[in-house]
């Protein structure tokens, strides 16, 4: 049996959500088809066979929202936690890749919202101790480049942007998705991508000048 990525109490997807039950549902054609249609009846190897299919995917997705390896292994387990209790809302009308990947997309902005506050204190500080200041690490510091500079910036400013602002800047920028496939992740129209695009690059200008004029704090 495949060992699964989060705790063996979870006995069995979600009862009675929203959605179609199985025998109603009709089903996208997919290769895994088989196995959905097992997990939705409750089968835990079933999605364990999911989660390995799909895990590189996940992880990759996680990845760019986490900032270090315990994160992403507690972001990666929600996002399945998360894909194993809603399974009674898979419809079948899309491949499961897609509906598991929107489920990813917004399990990252839950993480990004709840994680803000304590985010926005933590990028400072690190960014100090990646570029070696003294004060922190000591001999053998490597010396600040142009491009080092840049790179943090706009990593300490992408920590200033609000939930939305992140994840859209993720998927365009980052991830370079096109606006169809953004709004088809996120569920926002077209024209919202375009619209929360164009703003969060406006507050990642504004944030980028604000940092260039007070220089990180170092404690």
């Amino acid at each position: 049996m495949i060992a699964l990525p989060f705790p063996a109490f979870l006995a069995s997807p979600a009862r009675g959500e929203v959605g179609d039950s199985p025998a109603r549902t009709m089903m996208a054609p997919s290769p895994d088809l088989p196995l959905v249609l097992a997990a939705r009846s409750g089968d835990m190897a079933a999605f364990g066979g999911l989660v390995a299919i799909y895990k590189s995917r996940v992880f990759s997705i996680a990845g760019k929202y986490a900032r270090n390896h315990h994160e992403l292994e507690d972001l990666a387990q929600d996002i399945f936690i998360k894909a194993w209790k809603g399974l009674a809302s898979f419809r079948g009308e899309a491949p499961f890749e897609h509906w598991l990947m929107r489920l990813a997309v917004r399990a990252c902005y839950d993480f990004l919202r709840k994680n803000r506050t304590r985010r926005e204190k933590e990028v400072s500080r690190d960014a100090l101790l990646e570029v070696g200041h003294p004060g922190l690490e000591g001999i053998g510091a490597p010396e600040m480049t142009d491009e080092t500079d840049a790179l943090l910036e706009v990593r300490r400013a992408m920590a200033l942007l609000a939930p939305k602002e992140q994840l859209v800047i993720t998927l365009l920028e980052l991830e370079e998705r096109p606006i169809r496939e953004v709004a088809e992740l996120t569920g926002w129209s077209e024209t919202n991508v375009k619209v929360r695009a164009f703003r969060a690059r406006q507050s990642l200008k504004k944030y980028i000048q604000r940092l260039r004029q007070s220089p990180a704090p170092c404690d």
